[in-house]
């Protein structure tokens, strides 16, 4: 299969011994009841293979709305997958669910979901300091609250469980350049999607999405002391030409950041584009 076969939503990248494996959302009925998530593998990112099942939500009860934005990541030898479930209460949360192999079959993790009871969240990524503690970091949803924000919460060493308070880092409209959508009869402020990468010299990002002129777009933080935290400077869009939800990974000695695009359900689709990091910023090449 080709990218432009393959519609997902979402699309998240794990780079291991030589594969590509790429994770999404089911962008049928925009990930609604999907039954769970699905992995393309490739050796050369433009070549996939045909889905493989990773995922049964279904099976686990946890199919009773979204099945959102599956990432996955490599920690102390096992694979952890981070992803949004709609719970019983009717509100949405991020979950962990954990498997031997990239492959699957992954299986629900620790005790339920890692965000905040009472909130809608979602989009939740891992982060793991150079100390080796993890943090998940995480959307407060503009739907529940109007101008969306990015928060962060420790977790326990083993993933299972949030170990702090969840703190708020920014909401959208403090961005500078995010703009409000319609809304159930307001205009709303959208954080979706963020994601973490260390540059070539050391400095810590931060990517996420929202909307500019009415289109999908990648915004970006860089947190001046390296450090997941408050000092952070918002810097100028990386990406405003109808793409979002993305993240970024290595091809060796290449760059690139995966995103979905366009925005319009049903006809979503993977894209790649290089990055150049100069270290302290980055760029599109």
């Amino acid at each position: 299969m080709t990218c432009a076969e393959i519609n997902i939503r979402d699309p998240f990248v794990l780079a291991k011994d030589g594969t590509f494996y790429m994770y999404g959302t089911r962008a049928a009925g925009f990930g609604v009841r999907t039954g769970g998530f699905d992995v393309y593998t490739s050796a050369d990112l433009v070549t996939w293979s045909d889905p493989i099942p990773v995922f049964d939500s279904e099976q686990f009860g946890m199919n009773r709305g979204v099945n959102w934005a599956p990432e996955v990541h490599v920690y102390r030898g096992r694979t952890y997958m981070f992803a949004t479930f709609t719970k019983e209460d009717g509100l949405i949360a991020t979950h962990v669910l954990s498997a031997d192999s990239p492959l699957g079959p992954f299986e629900p993790h620790g005790d339920g979901p890692l965000t905040p009871d009472g909130w809608g969240c979602l989009d939740g990524t891992l982060y793991v300091s150079p100390e080796g503690t993890p943090s998940l970091v995480f959307c407060h949803e503009h739907t529940q609250i109007s101008d969306g924000t990015i928060c962060a919460v420790e977790l326990s060493g083993d993933l299972k469980r949030p170990v702090s308070e969840p703190l708020e880092l920014f909401a959208a409209s403090e961005s500078g350049t995010a703009e409000a959508i319609p809304f159930g009869g307001g205009m709303n402020y959208v954080t979706d999607g963020p994601f973490m990468y260390r540059s070539v010299s050391g400095e810590l990002f931060m990517i996420w999405s929202s909307f500019i002129g009415g289109r999908y777009a990648e915004l970006a933080v860089k947190f001046a002391d390296g450090t997941l935290g408050m000092n952070f400077e918002h810097l100028p869009p990386l990406y405003t030409e109808g793409g979002g939800h993305g993240m970024i990974f290595r091809d060796g000695e290449r760059v690139l950041l995966t995103f979905h695009s366009p925005n319009a359900s049903g006809s979503e689709h993977p894209r790649f584009i290089e990055l150049e990091d100069l270290g302290d910023r980055l760029t599109v090449k």
